[in-house]
């Protein structure tokens, strides 16, 4: 498995996936049985999951990169960074 997310990109989803699953837990009542509350605790732990492993299989599919050492320069998203 190529990694494919850079470490900005790996920090967001970390980021984005932890506040998601307190969201899901302090917010939304996921232990009681909110709907919603399970919608974002899964969101969150993909998010966490991918962004710990570095690899996105939606950014497999579609063919973009955001990780210039991959060695994928032509279908990379480019930053300025």
């Amino acid at each position: 498995m190529k990694k494919n997310e850079n470490s900005a990109d790996r920090t967001a989803r970390i980021t984005i996936g932890l506040l998601a699953l307190i969201a899901a837990f302090v917010w939304l009542d996921a232990i009681g049985g909110s709907i919603l509350g399970f919608v974002a605790g899964l969101i969150g732990l993909v998010l966490i999951g991918t962004g710990l492993a570095g690899y996105c299989p939606l950014y497999r599919l579609i063919g973009v990169s955001t990780c210039r050492a991959c060695g994928e320069q032509a279908n990379s998203v480019r930053h300025n960074s």
